[in-house]
């Protein structure tokens, strides 16, 4: 059977069930996906100085890969801010961020106005707000909007704009249909995203939204053989 094209467009579904069967294994596909969100984040970084990183970190598993691919960036020395948007973080991401050097943003802090200068003076915004588990309805809400919409406003003001990287896609972006049910949603210039390309990516509005898309490969091959894409990868 044919390797499957992991740029072509799969959905959210056809993703997880990919995932299961590796998951149940053991298999580490979150240090894996975190290990290849880092080193996109490193290409990124200004060469000869440390760079200054701010995650936008969610309650799911997104946020978990920004948080140890955050990690990652603090050990090396770059400045990691962890900005989350819920109460609820990925414990074992954030309790490795911190151990590495990352700066966690005082819960008195979290306001929207706060997120939107920290946001400006950094060199790289992580979107690691939602992901496709919120497929059933993905507009961002309450604080995490707010934030994001804070955000969005610091940055096109900026000079120079910070670079944004979407982890998996941008918050808020329907991952199957490319849809926005919110207009907040913060344009990317790279989406990392991991196993295989959503669907949703491909399709616009979430296409022009997403920026350049590169895909990780985490091991879903033999999960997906066979199975059909929503869309053809782009060609």
């Amino acid at each position: 059977m044919a390797e499957p094209d992991l740029r072509a467009g799969y959905s959210a579904r056809q993703v997880r069930e990919a995932e299961a069967p590796l998951l149940e294994a053991g298999v580490p596909l979150m240090q894996r996906a975190a290990d290849g969100l880092a080193d996109q984040l490193e290409r990124m970084l200004p060469e000869g100085r440390t760079a200054r990183v701010f995650l936008l970190v969610g309650p799911g598993n997104n946020g978990g890969d920004a948080l140890f691919a955050g990690a990652r960036l603090a050990g090396r020395g770059h400045g990691v801010t962890l900005f989350p948007t819920s109460a609820r973080v990925h414990e074992a991401g954030l309790v490795a961020a911190l151990a590495a050097g990352a700066e966690l943003v005082p819960e008195s802090e979290r306001t929207p106005p706060v997120a939107g200068a920290r946001a400006a003076t950094s060199d790289i915004v992580v979107d690691g707000v939602l992901g496709t588990g919120t497929s059933a309805s993905p507009a961002l809400r309450g604080a995490a909007r707010d934030v994001v919409a804070a955000v969005r406003e610091a940055l096109d003001a900026a000079r120079p704009r910070p670079r944004v990287v979407a982890v998996d896609l941008p918050s808020g972006v329907h991952p199957d249909e490319g849809s926005v049910a919110d207009e907040v949603v913060l344009a990317a210039d790279l989406t990392v995203t991991f196993g295989a390309c959503k669907a949703g990516l491909l399709r616009p509005p979430g296409a022009g939204l997403a920026g350049r898309v590169v895909v990780v490969d985490i091991g879903l091959g033999p999960g997906l053989a066979g199975v059909e894409p929503l869309l053809p990868a782009p060609r």
